[in-house]
């Protein structure tokens, strides 16, 4: 089935400018509520939310097969379990609906007032309900910087690296969209001149810029996902924010791996970008520097060309852009990923969310967190309003982007952006 919804000639009489990164190409997919308090499904076109359970109550997916309530949930989650068949009608039909010489929906009043919203008239939700959550750490460039400064130079990379994408479990509970903001962990750390941890808040609070891909439902138990087939199973992508607190971490992840200095908080955009919107921006992942097992060859372009930003700004001053990156630096692209998580038999279910790890290029504007940027605490980032940071401070806001930009068409995902809070304290009664 063609993907009609992808032709970059398209206009739409939804208005929206050259740079926007929702053009009619776009169509992506989230949950918001309503000026009526009604949370629905919808969709974006530039500044424009468009409910998509009014489209489908209204008659206006009459000639889509789909359950009578498809659109009218709080998540996306039965929507994604339809398939990939599914998705792609949908869009297109969101693409026709849309189209600047269609009248349809264009000249009736009465059904736009219905079904559109301006940005700032709805509040986005959390987009899926994420059962389980998996993060990767697939860049390479990310793995030898980390590795360089807490191991030997020489020796940056452990020896499984260049054979397999590595990951850890996270933890969905504490998963957030985009404008919740998060408070400073605490925990137990190690200060370098002690012989005991101690007890208070994160003095090493970072952030990580990453991306992640949603799942439908996969496989069954003992089941694995072919690499060459995953991306059947990959609904779409979203940023995503994965916060660090690296003092906490540094302490307790010998022998296990990271625990309470990742689970507190990760931050997502709300807005969920299918792959099919992405397939105009595939370009080739690195090259592999050793011969990988046949389960996690890749052919083809296997990835994707999206620019990405990361500003700080710091409470009352402007934004300070400090990294910029790209998602196709990635070492490991998302199908071997989903191949390697599968090959043991693990199932996967729809809203399972898959993190790709920090995503640091080869330059030092390009590093994706500030254990990097700042090199430990050793090269402290200057920000616009003179100050500096050598990991975020209290009362920062930490705003990711990304976007896919080629001719006229531009597909993006918005921003993700969070504000740090001081540690939580109990209001006194």
């Amino acid at each position: 089935m063609s993907i009609t919804a992808n032709d970059p000639k398209r206009k739409s009489w939804i208005g929206y400018s050259a740079d926007s990164h929702f053009p009619v190409q776009n169509i992506p997919f989230g949950v918001f509520l309503t000026r009526d308090n009604v949370i629905t499904i919808g969709t974006r076109i530039g500044d424009y939310a468009i409910d998509l359970g009014a489209l489908q109550e209204l008659g206006y997916f009459d000639s889509v097969p789909l359950t009578d309530d498809m659109f009218m949930q709080d998540t996306l989650n039965d929507f994604i379990s339809d398939g990939k068949k599914t998705w792609r009608l949908v869009r297109n039909r969101i693409g026709d609906i849309f189209d600047k010489e269609n009248p349809e929906l264009r000249d009736n009043k009465e059904h736009r007032d219905r079904i559109i919203f301006a940005m700032d008239e709805v509040e986005m939700q959390l987009p899926v309900l994420i059962g389980d959550y998996t993060d990767f750490y697939s860049s390479k460039e990310h793995a030898t910087n980390v590795g360089t400064m807490f191991r030997d130079p020489d020796n940056a990379l452990l020896p499984n690296w260049l054979h397999m994408p590595v990951a850890y479990h996270g933890r969905s509970s504490s998963i957030v969209p985009s404008g919740i903001p998060i408070h400073r962990p605490q925990g137990q750390t190690m200060p370098a001149d002690a012989d005991a941890p101690v007890y208070g808040p994160s003095k090493l609070l970072d952030f990580e810029l990453e991306m992640a891909f949603i799942t439908t439902d996969a496989n069954n138990l003992g089941q694995p996902i072919a690499v060459d087939k995953a991306e059947d199973y990959i609904f779409g992508m979203v940023l995503f924010n994965d916060w660090s607190a690296r003092d906490i971490q540094k302490w307790e992840y010998v022998p296990l791996g990271p625990f309470l200095g990742k689970n507190f908080a990760s931050s997502i955009s709300p807005w969920i970008v299918t792959l099919d919107a992405l397939e105009p921006f595939r370009t080739e992942a690195p090259k592999k520097e050793k011969p990988v097992l046949d389960y996690l060859k890749s052919k083809g372009k296997s990835t994707f060309d999206i620019h990405l930003e990361v500003d700080i700004t710091p409470e009352g001053g402007r934004p300070t852009t400090v990294c910029k990156s790209n998602f196709k630096h990635m070492y490991w692209d998302i199908s071997q990923q989903l191949a390697h998580h599968t090959v043991n038999g693990c199932p996967v279910n729809s809203g399972d969310m898959m993190g790709s790890g920090t995503i640091s290029g080869p330059t030092p504007d390009s590093y994706g967190s500030m254990l990097e940027l700042s090199w430990k605490g050793t090269k402290p980032v200057k920000l616009n309003d003179g100050t500096e940071r050598k990991f975020i401070q209290d009362h920062d806001t930490v705003t990711m982007r990304g976007y896919c930009g080629r001719n006229e068409v531009r597909i993006g995902f918005g921003e993700v952006e969070t504000k740090v809070l001081p540690v939580y304290k109990p209001k006194s009664k």
